[in-house]
């Protein structure tokens, strides 16, 4: 196929490895390198909202669903290795056109593209929110600056994100090969691994000093109003469970190509471990006040100074383990975007012109939806149910039931069926229920008057500090949430009496 001549060239890495001038050095990336790019690439943001999904679901439904997306995503898995392993193509936007033609690869491109940006913006919303801090309905939740330095222009989202984009993501982004950030995912793994055993901890003292939560073990019907509620957790579960999209370069630079069924197995281990851990002590922790953004909850003032750190600690190992899976996600966008517009061109990283070009523009366009968009559920909602289900189990069983080169047993493809029917079902069901739900919130606002914003123990100790004073402390709030205009108008209601302010002393 014309097709696929450039596929076998690329360097990028949803497509394999050569040598160039560019990109020097044999093939060799080890398995546990395969294990950590694999893992972090699941490991992002999803982990994040997984106690939500407890708090909705309870302890028994939330296990049994990710062990039952573990082993779906396992299957998908299996079903574009074999056919990579039987078929000319390397690149999964090649299997999709050998199965399905042009429209096939070009309906990849797009999911890819789609997916990638969702979650690269996810990812800056939730380091914002740990910087910065967010408004949730009306409670303000402090972020780690706010709380070390005060209410300054320079501690709000807009210029920490800009901040953190610049100094931390650039270098790593400018990165060529995906093998390159093996050293980054493995610490960006031991960052999550620091979270998930903070978070344990945290929630093993609170239960022995009676302070943590009660727990569901199954969902409670009739606060959800409907059965099909539940349904709006499993898009977060398939957006945890997403690696496919780098299956093809991550195998592309293994020594033994034979050894990614073991990679993808292993690092679905893991994967599910992580997300059960975390579920079962956050929501132990926070209980039903448990927010989309786990690490929001963190301001929550803690009894002692050793608390405030380790509420510090906790939020800052996530927020830099998502520094270092953004280059891996980055990776994939920036080659189908190449793939798409410039698809005669030499191979993206001989050109430099062309690398640096995709990869600031992408860079910029990322941060400035990330600086208006403040809420991550949303997005997890939106991609879950969309491209990331297609990509995770619609297109590997698609091309299954096609079987173009004829290796699928009947078993196989009822599987592939099966796993087509369930993923689209359950898509369309949390969709309409997202629907219905926010219709009813909508209907409900319409009827009640609003209510001015309280803040959490965090935002009322930085405002009671020493240097503030009743006017210039909420001054300093509003210029540091210059980038929501919701607060703006409901930061001057605030009351004096629920929100203590300490005067100024001539």
């Amino acid at each position: 196929m014309k097709w696929g001549k450039r596929d076998e060239e690329a360097v990028s890495p949803l497509l394999p490895e050569i040598q160039s001038p560019v990109d020097p050095g044999p093939k060799g990336a080890s398995l546990s390198s395969a294990v950590f790019n694999i893992s972090t690439t699941m490991i992002g943001a999803g982990i994040m909202s997984i106690p939500a999904t407890f708090k909705v679901l309870g302890i028994i439904p939330a296990l049994v669903i990710i062990m039952i997306v573990a082993f779906l995503g396992d299957i998908s898995g299996e079903f574009l290795l074999r056919y990579t392993h039987s078929g000319e193509s390397t690149t999964y936007s090649g299997l999709m056109a050998e199965s399905f033609g042009r429209f096939g690869s070009l309906a990849l491109q797009i999911c890819v593209m789609i997916t990638s940006l969702g979650c690269l913006v996810i990812y800056l919303i939730i380091i914002g929110d740990v910087l910065t801090g967010n408004l949730s309905g009306d409670v303000l939740h402090t972020g780690i600056l706010q709380e070390w330095f005060g209410f300054h222009w320079w501690t709000s989202r807009t210029y920490a994100l800009l901040f953190v984009v610049f100094f931390v993501m650039l270098p790593l982004v400018l990165l060529r090969r995906i093998d390159s950030l093996r050293y980054t995912s493995a610490l960006s793994i031991l960052l999550g691994s620091v979270f998930v055993v903070m978070c344990s901890i945290m929630a093993i003292y609170a239960l022995w000093g009676g302070k943590s939560q009660r727990l569901r073990l199954v969902p409670d019907i009739s606060s959800q109003g409907t059965l099909f509620s539940l349904f709006t957790t499993i898009p977060v579960f398939m957006t945890a469970f997403g690696y496919q999209i780098n299956v093809h370069p991550i195998r592309a630079e293994l020594g033994e190509p034979s050894d990614m069924r073991w990679a993808i197995r292993i690092s679905l281990v893991i994967c599910a471990t992580f997300y059960f851990t975390i579920g079962f002590f956050g929501y132990l922790l926070f209980g039903d006040s448990i927010m989309a953004d786990m690490l929001v909850n963190f301001d929550e003032g803690a009894d002692s100074a050793i608390g405030v750190v380790i509420n510090d600690v906790v939020r800052l190992s996530y927020a830099v383990h998502l520094m270092l899976v953004f280059p891996l996600i980055n990776y994939a966008l920036r080659a189908n975007l190449d793939e798409l517009l410039f698809s005669r061109k030499p191979i993206l990283a001989t050109d430099t012109s062309r690398f640096l070009s995709l990869t600031c523009s992408l860079l910029a366009i990322t941060c400035a939806i990330a600086i208006s968009i403040p809420d991550v559920w949303y997005c997890f909602q939106f991609l879950g149910s969309t491209t990331v289900v297609c990509l995770t189990f619609i297109f590997p069983a698609s091309i299954s039931v096609r079987d173009i080169h004829g290796i699928s047993s009947r078993r196989d493809k009822i599987v592939a069926v099966v796993l087509i029917l369930l993923a689209a079902g359950t898509s369309i069901i949390a969709i309409s229920s997202n629907l219905y739900r926010q219709l009813a919130k909508l209907e409900i606002a319409e009827q009640q008057s609003p209510l001015p914003p309280t803040m959490s123990k965090g935002a009322q100790t930085a405002l009671v500090s020493p240097e503030a004073s009743s006017k210039g402390a909420l001054a300093k709030i509003h210029r540091s949430c210059s980038n929501n205009m919701q607060f703006k108008q409901k930061a001057h209601t605030i009351d004096p009496e629920v929100v203590p302010i300490r005067k100024e002393t001539k």
